[in-house]
């Protein structure tokens, strides 16, 4: 069954906020065996020009995979997760992610289109601070692979 097109340009809003912790800096860092000390390291990090340990940029995985899922599961859009690959994803940072952040995302579905047999969703999340400022922006493409593929 294909996607229902009539989804792009839906918006979710944030379902709550994510805090970013030292710790789950730290874990993440180890997961993918990144051992830079300004990802573990307050003082090293503050040599660098930072206010506490900074995350790495793919950090934001964590936070922003939660809102991915929501749109997946929704059961009026039609994906059949069984289906689906990650085609594509991308980070644009306006500043760091820092330890102690308290952080939001807004998911937009920018596209939904079909090409030979598959149709692909284009994501974006807009992750902002606890002020409102812009933190960064992600896009995903989810492929969900057609019944003859």
């Amino acid at each position: 069954m294909p996607l229902d097109q009539s989804f792009t340009g839906r918006t979710y809003p944030p379902q709550t906020s994510y805090e970013v912790s030292r710790e789950k800096i730290r874990e993440f860092a180890d997961a993918i065996g990144d051992a830079n000390p300004i990802y573990r390291d307050p003082e090293a990090a503050r040599e660098a020009g930072h206010p506490d340990v900074i995350a790495p940029p793919t950090f934001l995985t964590i936070i922003n995979l939660a809102s991915i899922n929501a749109i997946v599961a929704d059961p009026e859009l039609g994906l059949d997760y069984s289906r689906m690959v990650h085609g594509d994803q991308g980070f644009t940072y306006t500043r760091p992610v820092f330890a102690g952040d308290v952080l939001e995302v807004t998911t937009h579905i920018d596209a939904i289109m079909a090409r030979a047999g598959n149709d692909f969703i284009n994501l974006r999340a807009d992750i902002t601070d606890a002020a409102g400022q812009k933190v960064c922006t992600t896009r995903a493409q989810l492929v969900v692979r057609g019944e003859n593929a």
